[in-house]
């Protein structure tokens, strides 16, 4: 066992001797005091680094930085958190959690938090080495339990590490040593549309016998939904759809990070997030019967009904899909459920939201020539879909 976990030494999280060093480098972080001050930490960074000296393991930095932020995080930002379906991890069981995407970083934050918090032993996530800018972030990162996943061009190098992650998955969750939590996408969902690529499904079972029936059984798998009151970076994804219409979008440098932190800042509402039953195995041999291709879209369609199912729809759902609905002179596809004020509320926050974007735009060559009343007309029919979109 030893032989093949060394093969994961580059993807795998920290374990707890490695700790001790990765907490030496982050307490000498040359920016720690402006993140205790983003953060709005009593004490600063003294605070950060007195909690960063009692971290001696992996449970530890979960227990005294992450639980620690991401408290902080939610009781500055959220209006609070409501779960379902921990009985699903009764006994100690492990699954593979697939969930939809909405924020890069609280997703997974958040649920590890109501694990912890309810002594539920917390799962790994699997994130985007693009995300990984810094060895201070890398520390952060595996040190809370992040498995590196490779985002490679070329297509040997592409297939090389998705079955690297393929294989450590399936030998984390297939030999109930740990959960781990994997988006069902590439990418966070930008249009409100929540739905599981088949590549995804592809790349888990890569690394299986080759039976279908038994490599997705092995994997146990439980999809899960977040659904914010107010979407996260909002206003960023109406921009990059609004660009995106008029050309292929290419990030700037800085500009995951800058998501990062819009969405740990940005006000959130009320938050739900519920496990759902795990994928029987039934379901799983309806699947099998198909051709290879067809059975993997069959999973995801059995995925994506018990996340839609599960994804709670807040009155802002139902306001921006009445006020589509009036705009274009149709009745809306389902009865509203909201009061004048939340209306209110939310044309308020849309305002707010979208006259950030309008401005920025405004100051660029490709946007001076169009129309300011176009742009917001555009912006405000593409940020009303992120919020309608769900009810579809």
């Amino acid at each position: 066992m030893a032989a093949l976990d060394s093969i994961f030494d580059g993807i795998r999280p920290y374990n707890d001797s490695e700790i001790p060093a990765s907490i030496a480098r982050m307490r000498t972080f040359e920016h720690i005091d402006d993140i205790a001050q983003f953060l709005k930490l009593d004490g600063g960074g003294d605070t950060l680094r007195k909690s960063l000296d009692e971290c001696h393991c992996v449970d530890d930095f979960q227990d005294k930085i992450m639980a620690m932020v991401v408290e902080h995080v939610l009781s500055n930002t959220s209006a609070g958190v409501e779960f379902t379906g921990l009985d699903y991890f009764t006994g100690g069981k492990k699954h593979l959690i697939l969930a939809n995407h909405r924020d890069i970083v609280l997703d997974p934050a958040i649920i590890q938090l109501i694990l912890h918090r309810n002594h539920v032993t917390t799962t790994e996530i699997a994130v985007g080495d693009n995300l990984i800018t810094s060895q201070f972030i890398e520390d952060v990162c595996r040190s809370n339990k992040m498995i590196k996943v490779t985002r490679s061009t070329s297509p040997r190098e592409v297939y090389m590490s998705s079955m690297l992650l393929s294989k450590y998955i399936r030998t984390q969750v297939a030999s109930q040593t740990s959960s781990i939590w994997i988006a069902q996408r590439n990418g966070r969902t930008k249009d409100g549309h929540d739905q599981t690529e088949q590549g995804l499904l592809k790349m888990v079972q890569m690394s299986g016998s080759g039976d279908f029936y038994a490599d997705m059984c092995e994997l146990d798998i439980l999809p899960a939904a977040i659904s914010y009151e107010f979407e996260p970076c909002d206003g960023l994804k109406a921009r990059e759809l609004f660009i995106s219409r008029r050309h292929a979008y290419v990030k700037k440098e800085g500009e995951d990070l800058n998501s990062i932190l819009t969405g740990m800042g940005g006000w959130k509402g009320r938050i739900r997030i519920c496990f759902t039953e795990p994928i029987l195995p039934s379901e799983i041999e309806y699947c099998a019967k198909f051709e290879k291709n067809e059975r993997f879209l069959e999973l995801g369609k059995i995925i994506d009904r018990q996340i839609h199912s599960a994804f709670y729809l807040w009155p802002n759902n139902y306001i921006a899909e009445a006020i589509l609905a009036e705009r274009e002179g149709r009745e809306p596809l389902r009865k509203a459920r909201y009061s004048k004020a939340a209306r209110e509320t939310f044309m308020a926050h849309m305002e707010e939201q979208l006259n950030k974007v309008i401005s920025e735009l405004s100051e660029t060559e490709e946007f001076k020539s169009e129309s300011k009343e176009n742009v917001q007309k555009e912006l405000e029919d593409i940020f009303l879909h992120i919020y309608a979109n769900p009810l579809h």
